[in-house]
């Protein structure tokens, strides 16, 4: 692991690991390409560093400015990006991984499980199933405080849900019958769909004044645009768009979509 780029890239950003957390990151990296299925085509060390773990952590200032209080979700999770990098550095965070392919999620309970993490649930599901599954089994999200569990239906106006169904949700009904307690606070995805789709499955997962960041290229301003019809319907604004530069000439941008 090349930790000298990554402790470069926290310093110039205002942030450090403790030399413990670097290790869980070091192991993470040898599980990831040890596992029997193909994680990533990412294999080098450099690249493994700016493209697996500098990316995961352009996401921490928002992590921090909600707070590790806030329950978190990682749809498409994958290979764990940029979950668990987050989880290692935010040890507090309450989070979900979620991931539509059975061997992925395995692994990834397995992992979490040697790296002693907490508060962390790895679920095999579609994200339109989530909210569905939410319900029947009335578990809450991981590290959901008793103090916020103060129920009430979550804010997704039955004027739009028909509608939603063509960016990919058709579970607002189940959404709007789910109290804040099987909500987040955050989500994010990284390389999972188009804007107009992500807003589809991810919105109804969303409690009010909750976030949503789609990790997306360096240009995406004509799918941003192409998706506000879909983010409007579905309650959302669209807060921010920042690119955060992870290499020389690399950026990652960070789309920001609140929902009312």
């Amino acid at each position: 692991m090349r930790k000298d780029i990554v402790t470069d890239w926290l310093e110039k950003s205002g942030q450090s690991l403790s030399e413990g957390q670097f290790e869980l990151l070091a192991r993470y990296q040898d599980m990831v390409l040890a596992a029997p299925m193909n994680l990533t085509a990412i294999t080098g060390d450099e690249d493994f560093a700016v493209k697996h773990f500098i990316d995961s952590f352009t996401l921490l200032p928002w992590v921090d400015k909600l707070g590790e209080d806030t329950p978190c979700i990682d749809i498409g999770t994958g290979a764990g990006f940029p979950s668990v990098p987050i989880k290692i550095a935010r040890p507090g965070l309450g989070l979900t991984l979620l991931d539509s392919l059975q061997k992925r999620v395995l692994f990834l309970r397995s992992a979490v499980a040697e790296l002693g993490l907490r508060d962390v649930e790895c679920i095999h599901a579609r994200a339109e199933d989530l909210v569905r599954l939410r319900n029947t089994t009335a578990t809450p999200p991981p590290g959901l405080r008793q103090k916020d569990r103060r129920g009430g239906a979550a804010s997704v106006g039955s004027d739009y849900c028909s509608e939603a169904a063509s960016v990919g949700s058709d579970y607002c009904s189940e959404a709007a019958s789910a109290g804040n307690d099987y909500l987040y606070g955050l989500a994010f995805a990284r390389a999972v769909a188009r804007l107009d789709v992500l807003a589809g499955y991810a919105l109804p997962l969303i409690k009010p004044g909750g976030v949503l960041l789609a990790m997306k290229g360096p240009d995406p301003a004509d799918e941003i645009e192409n998706a506000k019809p879909a983010i409007h319907k579905l309650g959302g604004i669209v807060e921010t768009v920042e690119t955060v530069e992870i290499a020389q000439g690399m950026g990652r941008t960070i789309i920001a979509i609140r929902k009312d």
